[in-house]
């Protein structure tokens, strides 16, 4: 009932939002192998994950978006 009756703020809604366009780009680069969309799924995923304190999953973003960060620039 608790969870039912959350409304999420302006933020929160901007967050997941992105996180979802993030996810889209990351989809996309997958077919594409195109390290600008990598670069920008997982900078947008980075908002959501640390907008909800996913703390975890924040960490795995950064890796993968310094490991195409290093590619695009070294390639």
């Amino acid at each position: 009932m608790m969870v039912a009756n959350k409304k999420l703020s302006p933020g929160e809604r901007m967050a997941t939002r992105v996180g979802y366009m993030g996810a889209g780009f990351l989809i996309a680069a997958q077919w594409t192998v195109e390290p600008t969309l990598y670069i920008l799924g997982f900078a947008c995923v980075l908002v959501q994950t640390a907008q909800k304190k996913q703390w975890n999953l924040a960490v795995l973003q950064l890796n993968g978006l310094f490991a195409w960060l290093k590619h695009f620039f070294t390639w």
